[in-house]
């Protein structure tokens, strides 16, 4: 049964992946959504002062991926398969992404998500199928802090 403790089990998860020592994002996980919220600045730009793409699909994959999450409780999800529209370059303030599972059956999950700039304008979006791992969740660093 999915519950407010494993969203919560998960955000942390999130917030501890070293990764996200660098960006700083929040999220919140409810059952088939995740909404995850971040600054940028200058450092995640590219040549022409603006975003970089890798920065784009980190918010769109990870807003899939923890809505997709919000259905396993005993195994890590991965990411098979992810695309990736980007449709707006954005060079200041929050960035945030909402994904939500679109399909759900034995094998895999469908999900996706949209990422909006400061202005709740949409600036790229993104699906992709995930599938349980081998790594029990509660290994996963920071699922049971």
């Amino acid at each position: 049964m999915m519950n407010a403790k494993h969203y919560k089990q998960l955000e942390n998860m999130y917030t501890k992946a070293p990764i996200n020592r660098l960006f700083k994002p929040k999220i919140n996980i409810e059952l088939s959504k995740s909404t995850i919220e971040m600054n940028i600045n200058s450092d995640y730009f590219h040549s022409a002062q603006s975003l970089h793409g890798s920065i784009y699909f980190k918010m769109l994959d990870d807003a899939a991926f923890f809505a997709a999450s919000s259905h396993s409780i005993d195994f890590f999800l991965v990411t098979v398969s992810f695309n990736t529209y980007l449709t707006k370059p954005v060079s200041k303030g929050t960035i945030k992404s909402i994904g939500k599972v679109v399909n759900k059956n034995k094998t895999q999950i469908i999900a996706e998500s949209v990422l909006y700039n400061y202005e709740k304008i949409e600036i790229a979006r993104g699906s992709g199928v995930f599938l349980k791992s081998k790594f029990p969740l509660k290994k996963a660093k920071g699922y049971n802090e």
